[in-house]
Protein backbone atom coordinates (compact mmCIF):
# COMPACT_ATOMS: atom_id res chain seq x y z
CA UNK A 1 0.00 0.00 0.00
CA UNK A 2 1.42 3.43 -1.01
CA UNK A 3 0.60 6.21 1.40
CA UNK A 4 0.46 9.89 0.35
CA UNK A 5 2.52 10.89 3.43
CA UNK A 6 5.28 9.40 5.55
CA UNK A 7 4.25 7.37 8.56
CA UNK A 8 6.75 6.31 11.15
CA UNK A 9 7.24 2.63 11.89
CA UNK A 10 5.82 3.11 15.37
CA UNK A 11 2.65 4.83 14.11
CA UNK A 12 2.13 2.22 11.38
CA UNK A 13 2.41 -0.54 13.96
CA UNK A 14 -0.14 1.15 16.18
CA UNK A 15 -2.55 1.33 13.21
CA UNK A 16 -2.04 -2.17 11.84
CA UNK A 17 -1.00 -4.31 14.82
CA UNK A 18 -3.37 -5.30 17.65
CA UNK A 19 -2.44 -3.75 21.01
CA UNK A 20 -1.91 -7.18 22.54
CA UNK A 21 0.97 -7.83 20.09
CA UNK A 22 2.72 -4.46 20.22
CA UNK A 23 5.22 -5.64 22.84
CA UNK A 24 6.35 -8.38 20.44
CA UNK A 25 6.77 -5.96 17.56
CA UNK A 26 9.16 -3.77 19.55
CA UNK A 27 10.93 -6.58 21.42
CA UNK A 28 13.83 -6.66 18.99
CA UNK A 29 14.57 -2.98 19.62
CA UNK A 30 14.60 -3.18 23.42
CA UNK A 31 17.99 -3.41 25.13
CA UNK A 32 18.53 -6.30 27.51
CA UNK A 33 19.32 -4.97 30.99
CA UNK A 34 20.52 -7.38 33.68
CA UNK A 35 19.01 -6.46 37.01
CA UNK A 36 20.77 -8.02 39.99
CA UNK A 37 19.51 -8.28 43.55
CA UNK A 38 19.48 -5.03 45.49
CA UNK A 39 22.29 -4.61 48.02
CA UNK A 40 21.18 -5.20 51.59
CA UNK A 41 20.71 -2.09 53.72
CA UNK A 42 20.96 -3.80 57.09
CA UNK A 43 22.15 -7.04 58.65
CA UNK A 44 19.86 -10.04 59.12
CA UNK A 45 20.20 -11.59 62.56
CA UNK A 46 17.38 -14.01 61.79
CA UNK A 47 16.10 -15.06 65.24
CA UNK A 48 19.38 -14.68 67.10
CA UNK A 49 19.39 -12.55 70.24
CA UNK A 50 21.94 -9.72 70.34
CA UNK A 51 22.64 -6.52 72.23
CA UNK A 52 21.56 -3.18 70.80
CA UNK A 53 25.16 -2.12 70.17
CA UNK A 54 25.90 -5.36 68.32
CA UNK A 55 22.85 -4.84 66.11
CA UNK A 56 23.63 -1.20 65.44
CA UNK A 57 27.19 -2.05 64.48
CA UNK A 58 26.14 -4.88 62.16
CA UNK A 59 23.54 -2.70 60.42
CA UNK A 60 26.12 0.05 59.92
CA UNK A 61 28.65 -2.43 58.48
CA UNK A 62 26.16 -3.67 55.89
CA UNK A 63 24.62 -0.28 55.14
CA UNK A 64 27.98 1.44 54.64
CA UNK A 65 29.69 -1.51 52.95
CA UNK A 66 32.51 -1.22 55.48
CA UNK A 67 33.18 -4.97 55.21
CA UNK A 68 34.24 -4.46 51.56
CA UNK A 69 32.22 -7.42 50.27
CA UNK A 70 33.91 -9.79 52.71
CA UNK A 71 32.43 -11.98 55.45
CA UNK A 72 32.68 -10.47 58.90
CA UNK A 73 32.45 -11.28 62.59
CA UNK A 74 31.44 -9.09 65.52
CA UNK A 75 32.82 -9.81 68.98
CA UNK A 76 30.57 -8.45 71.74
CA UNK A 77 32.95 -8.36 74.71
CA UNK A 78 30.38 -7.11 77.20
CA UNK A 79 28.18 -10.16 76.62
CA UNK A 80 30.99 -12.52 75.54
CA UNK A 81 29.40 -13.47 72.20
CA UNK A 82 30.53 -13.73 68.59
CA UNK A 83 28.28 -13.21 65.56
CA UNK A 84 29.46 -14.31 62.12
CA UNK A 85 27.94 -12.98 58.89
CA UNK A 86 28.43 -13.71 55.22
CA UNK A 87 29.49 -10.94 52.84
CA UNK A 88 25.87 -9.87 52.35
CA UNK A 89 25.10 -9.48 56.04
CA UNK A 90 23.22 -12.73 56.59
CA UNK A 91 23.96 -14.34 59.95
CA UNK A 92 25.89 -17.59 59.62
CA UNK A 93 26.04 -18.38 63.32
CA UNK A 94 26.62 -17.11 66.85
CA UNK A 95 28.27 -18.54 69.94
CA UNK A 96 29.76 -17.80 73.34
CA UNK A 97 33.43 -16.80 73.49
CA UNK A 98 36.24 -16.65 76.01
CA UNK A 99 38.16 -13.37 76.12
CA UNK A 100 41.20 -11.74 77.68
CA UNK A 101 41.39 -11.91 81.46
CA UNK A 102 41.70 -8.14 81.88
CA UNK A 103 39.02 -5.68 80.87
CA UNK A 104 40.10 -2.91 78.53
CA UNK A 105 40.16 -1.93 74.87
CA UNK A 106 43.85 -1.36 74.24
CA UNK A 107 46.92 -3.57 74.06
CA UNK A 108 50.20 -2.92 75.81
CA UNK A 109 52.79 -1.76 73.23
CA UNK A 110 55.04 -4.59 72.07
CA UNK A 111 52.94 -7.28 73.73
CA UNK A 112 52.89 -9.39 70.58
CA UNK A 113 56.64 -10.00 70.83
CA UNK A 114 56.60 -11.13 74.45
CA UNK A 115 56.42 -14.65 75.84
CA UNK A 116 53.10 -15.56 77.43
CA UNK A 117 54.83 -16.05 80.77
CA UNK A 118 55.97 -12.42 80.64
CA UNK A 119 52.47 -10.99 80.17
CA UNK A 120 51.04 -9.73 83.45
CA UNK A 121 47.36 -10.41 84.31
CA UNK A 122 46.38 -6.74 83.88
CA UNK A 123 47.87 -6.78 80.35
CA UNK A 124 45.78 -9.68 79.11
CA UNK A 125 43.22 -7.66 77.17
CA UNK A 126 41.29 -8.33 73.98
CA UNK A 127 41.70 -5.05 72.07
CA UNK A 128 38.73 -3.32 70.47
CA UNK A 129 38.85 -2.31 66.82
CA UNK A 130 38.39 -3.24 63.18
CA UNK A 131 40.75 -5.88 61.82
CA UNK A 132 41.33 -7.59 58.47
CA UNK A 133 41.50 -11.27 59.37
CA UNK A 134 42.51 -14.43 57.54
CA UNK A 135 42.93 -18.12 58.25
CA UNK A 136 46.44 -19.33 58.97
CA UNK A 137 48.20 -21.97 61.03
CA UNK A 138 50.21 -21.75 64.22
CA UNK A 139 53.64 -23.32 64.78
CA UNK A 140 51.92 -26.67 65.44
CA UNK A 141 50.01 -26.58 62.16
CA UNK A 142 46.63 -25.87 63.80
CA UNK A 143 44.32 -23.60 61.83
CA UNK A 144 43.11 -20.37 63.41
CA UNK A 145 41.68 -17.05 62.30
CA UNK A 146 44.43 -14.46 62.72
CA UNK A 147 42.87 -11.18 63.79
CA UNK A 148 45.90 -8.99 64.52
CA UNK A 149 49.49 -10.13 64.00
CA UNK A 150 51.00 -7.12 65.78
CA UNK A 151 49.36 -8.00 69.10
CA UNK A 152 49.21 -11.78 68.44
CA UNK A 153 45.41 -11.87 68.70
CA UNK A 154 43.62 -14.76 67.03
CA UNK A 155 40.23 -16.45 67.12
CA UNK A 156 40.58 -20.20 67.56
CA UNK A 157 39.06 -23.36 68.98
CA UNK A 158 38.90 -23.37 72.76
CA UNK A 159 42.21 -24.38 74.35
CA UNK A 160 41.76 -27.05 77.03
CA UNK A 161 45.36 -28.10 77.70
CA UNK A 162 45.30 -26.59 81.20
CA UNK A 163 42.49 -28.48 82.91
CA UNK A 164 42.54 -26.16 85.93
CA UNK A 165 41.32 -23.27 83.75
CA UNK A 166 38.09 -25.15 82.93
CA UNK A 167 37.76 -23.34 79.62
CA UNK A 168 35.17 -25.71 78.13
CA UNK A 169 33.00 -25.33 81.22
CA UNK A 170 33.41 -21.55 81.15
CA UNK A 171 31.98 -21.46 77.63
CA UNK A 172 28.84 -23.11 78.96
CA UNK A 173 28.50 -20.69 81.89
CA UNK A 174 25.78 -18.03 81.94
CA UNK A 175 28.08 -15.62 83.78
CA UNK A 176 30.14 -13.28 81.60
CA UNK A 177 32.83 -13.01 84.28
CA UNK A 178 33.57 -16.70 83.71
CA UNK A 179 34.41 -15.89 80.09
CA UNK A 180 37.48 -13.82 81.03
CA UNK A 181 40.43 -16.21 81.10
CA UNK A 182 42.66 -15.95 78.01
CA UNK A 183 45.79 -13.92 77.31
CA UNK A 184 43.76 -11.90 74.81
CA UNK A 185 42.82 -14.41 72.13
CA UNK A 186 39.20 -15.27 71.38
CA UNK A 187 38.28 -18.89 72.17
CA UNK A 188 35.15 -20.41 70.59
CA UNK A 189 33.53 -23.86 70.86
CA UNK A 190 35.23 -26.48 68.66
CA UNK A 191 32.07 -27.33 66.70
CA UNK A 192 31.34 -23.66 66.07
CA UNK A 193 34.84 -23.12 64.72
CA UNK A 194 34.62 -26.15 62.44
CA UNK A 195 31.08 -25.50 61.17
CA UNK A 196 30.99 -21.68 60.99
CA UNK A 197 34.37 -19.96 61.33
CA UNK A 198 36.47 -22.18 59.08
CA UNK A 199 33.97 -22.48 56.19
CA UNK A 200 33.09 -18.77 56.29
CA UNK A 201 36.68 -17.54 56.06
CA UNK A 202 38.17 -20.25 53.82
CA UNK A 203 39.54 -18.79 50.59
CA UNK A 204 38.92 -15.19 51.56
CA UNK A 205 39.96 -12.48 53.95
CA UNK A 206 37.34 -11.17 56.32
CA UNK A 207 36.67 -8.39 58.78
CA UNK A 208 36.55 -8.78 62.55
CA UNK A 209 34.97 -6.02 64.62
CA UNK A 210 35.72 -6.23 68.33
CA UNK A 211 33.30 -4.02 70.22
CA UNK A 212 34.74 -1.87 73.00
CA UNK A 213 33.78 -2.19 76.64
CA UNK A 214 35.12 1.12 77.98
CA UNK A 215 33.72 3.44 75.30
CA UNK A 216 31.06 3.39 72.58
CA UNK A 217 31.24 1.51 69.29
CA UNK A 218 30.38 4.75 67.49
CA UNK A 219 33.56 6.31 68.89
CA UNK A 220 35.74 3.38 67.84
CA UNK A 221 34.30 2.71 64.36
CA UNK A 222 32.96 6.19 63.48
CA UNK A 223 29.69 4.44 62.73
CA UNK A 224 26.17 5.79 62.38
CA UNK A 225 22.67 4.57 63.20
CA UNK A 226 20.77 2.74 60.47
CA UNK A 227 17.00 2.90 60.20
CA UNK A 228 15.79 -0.69 59.82
CA UNK A 229 12.29 -1.65 58.62
CA UNK A 230 9.54 -1.34 61.23
CA UNK A 231 9.20 -5.12 61.58
CA UNK A 232 12.98 -5.38 62.00
CA UNK A 233 12.95 -2.70 64.71
CA UNK A 234 10.23 -4.48 66.62
CA UNK A 235 12.05 -7.79 66.36
CA UNK A 236 15.35 -6.19 67.38
CA UNK A 237 13.78 -4.51 70.40
CA UNK A 238 12.13 -7.72 71.49
CA UNK A 239 15.30 -9.77 71.12
CA UNK A 240 17.49 -7.12 72.77
CA UNK A 241 15.18 -7.11 75.79
CA UNK A 242 15.29 -10.90 75.89
CA UNK A 243 19.11 -10.81 75.69
CA UNK A 244 19.26 -8.91 78.97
Amino acid sequence: MRLPFRISRALLLIILVPASLLHLAFAEDLPLVAVGPARATHADFKKEKASAETRQTAHWIVNSGDNQHMPFAIIDKVNARVFVFDAGGQLSGAAAVLLGLARGDDSTPGIGQRELSAIRPEERTTPAGRFVASLSRDVHGVEMLWVDYETSIALHRVVTANASERRAQRLESDTTDDKRISYGCINVPVKFYDKVISPTFTGTNGMVYILPETRSAREVFKSYDVDVPALGRLSAQTQSIAAH
